[in-house]
């Protein structure tokens, strides 16, 4: 403390006004880089927001000094953006609030992993290479932060872009990873050349060239795929269905009567206007539907499904009950009296007519704390410890990713956060599917920007594999877009309400899809041979002073 005091005393005038005008500027891009993304229509700004933060960044010598600025700006970015994941609903659990308040002082402190990475290669090489090296050093970042248990990959930096509908057609070859590092080069070279003009006091437009050809190629690229699109011949109408049932309530047992009656009413709407598919939202209804003491209920759907000929898509808690004991898998959980284990998962169940097979896919991108809680499989004891009051905190985490086949249409199912990862629904594609559908439920944050957010991001998944995705929202927002990423039809949030429309059926598989690991394996293989670079320097710099 003494020794911070004598720090803070020895800070002459001029000094603390340069230290504070760092502050600021790392502020400033916190800001500029929260208003890029959904909801605001504002994402052009993301292409000059970290100029101000590299101003900053090329100045600071050591470790701590890069992430102490660097945790700031980023915890004002992602204050701006995820404020709403605690929802702060009078309604709302006091662990899921808890955990949203940790997830903004936490998830900034993830972002100095890149940081970090630049700060070995400044050692490595020199400041400029290491600013050349800075988006690939981010770009491994987002990648290895989708990989993890505790992952929550939603600020993507690629995915702010999605209201340039003509610069995002591009995705289809680079994906989303391509996007951030288009982002991140064309800051560099706005800010070089910035930089350039106040320290030489001439102009030299090379930088300032380079960063509008990073914009012009994408857009030339992107007016080109837009205007030779056809719409598909082959198109499936969709019914989607939006019941707006109250997130906390629909757990509260006594009322599952209601809830399907509400919605094969409102799928009876979708049918009356010719929707071939119906698609209800995640775990529309809250109970273990085939588990063998809802028979009444799983008849009654058939019966809508068999009289009306049409299949219906409904997320829907799922459960597998083992009563010999040594048969359970080893993620199975016992019942209380300990005789009977069983695994559960937050599933897609697809019915169709004139058939009693109901075809499955469990959950496999689970929310950290919210759906899964990390590491659980190591410290079973956490899974006690940490349990929302709705009871949904211990699914178990998913086999397979299932293609669902119909005479129709062959449909990718993501339940809600899966929709985030695009290398996770490229894979349904690869997999031969026709249209992915998003069965979610954002109804927990309130009217925040989290649905808006969610919502946006589909629209890179729709491009990036050149398909269209349907998403049945209990809340809404419910959507169709198009393989061009365009949202042809969409609810309004918090409204009761069905969507019929076309989804146009496009076959065939973009470069991404097949290819979607490329940037990040790259970036990946650069950030590694930075940190075996920085280790070889050390060890030889050691080495030489004991000879």
């Amino acid at each position: 403390m003494k020794l911070f005091k004598e720090l803070k005393i020895s800070l002459t005038p001029e000094q603390k006004k340069e230290r504070n005008k760092k502050i600021l500027l790392g502020l400033l891009s916190g800001i500029l880089i929260g208003i890029s993304y959904p909801p605001i229509p504002l994402p052009f700004i993301i292409f000059f927001s970290f100029i101000p933060y590299f101003f900053v960044l090329e100045e600071k010598e050591s470790l701590l000094s890069i992430n102490r600025i660097s945790y700031l700006t980023f915890f004002v970015f992602n204050l701006i953006t995820i404020y709403w994941v605690g929802s702060w609903t009078k309604e709302a659990d006091p662990f899921l609030m808890i955990s949203g308040a940790l997830l903004l002082f936490v998830n900034p402190a993830i972002y100095l992993i890149s940081t970090t990475l630049y700060y070995l290669a400044k050692n490595v090489f020199n400041k400029k290479i290491a600013l050349f090296l800075f988006p690939f050093c981010w770009v491994s970042f987002e990648y290895l932060y989708s990989l993890t248990d505790l992952r929550f990959p939603w600020l993507t930096l690629g995915n702010s872009l999605s209201y340039l509908n003509q610069f995002i057609q591009i995705a289809d070859v680079i994906g989303v990873y391509g996007l951030s590092l288009i982002i991140l080069y064309v800051n560099i070279f706005l800010y070089l050349f910035i930089k350039e003009v106040r320290v030489n006091k001439k102009t030299n437009y090379r930088y300032a060239i380079a960063a509008l050809l990073l914009i012009f190629i994408p857009l030339v690229y992107g007016g080109y795929r837009i205007a030779g699109y056809e719409s598909p011949k082959e198109k499936i109408k969709v019914g989607l269905i939006q019941p707006d049932l109250n997130p906390w309530d629909k757990w509260q047992a006594g009322n599952i009567e209601e809830q399907l009656d509400l919605y094969l009413q409102l799928s009876k709407e979708a049918v009356n206007k010719d929707a071939r598919l119906i698609i209800w939202p995640e775990s529309a209804l809250p109970v273990y539907l085939l588990s063998g003491n809802y028979p009444f209920e799983v008849e009654r759907i058939q019966q809508f499904v068999d009289q009306n000929n049409i299949w219906l898509l409904t997320g829907m808690p799922d459960a597998t009950f083992y009563f010999d004991l040594d048969e359970a898998p080893k993620d199975a959980k016992k019942t209380k009296s300990g005789d009977v284990a069983y695994t559960s998962y937050n599933s897609i169940l697809l019915f169709m007519p004139n058939s009693s097979s109901i075809q499955k896919y469990g959950k496999i991108k689970l929310v950290p704390f919210g759906e899964h809680v990390p590491f659980v499989e190591l410290f079973p004891i956490l899974g006690d410890l940490i349990k929302w009051q709705v009871g949904i905190s211990s699914w178990n985490v998913g086999r397979e990713q299932i293609v669902f086949n119909t005479p129709l249409v062959k449909i990718g199912g993501a339940v809600c956060i899966e929709s985030i990862y695009p290398e996770f629904i490229a894979q349904f594609v690869q997999k031969d599917a026709d249209i992915i559908a998003v069965v979610t439920n954002d109804s927990w944050y309130g009217y925040s920007s989290g649905p808006f957010q969610h919502k946006e991001i589909s629209v890179l998944r729709a491009v990036e594999n050149r398909r269209t995705v349907v998403r049945a929202a209990n809340g809404g927002v419910s959507c169709i877009i198009d393989p061009l990423g365009r949202t042809i039809g969409e609810t309004k949030l918090f409204t009761k309400d069905v969507l019929v429309g076309h989804a146009p059926i496009l076959k065939g598989k973009t470069f991404y899809t097949q290819f979607f690991f490329l940037i990040p394996f790259f970036s990946s293989s650069v950030s590694i041979a930075t940190i075996l670079f920085f280790i070889y320097k050390k060890i030889t710099i050691k080495l030489k002073k004991r000879t």
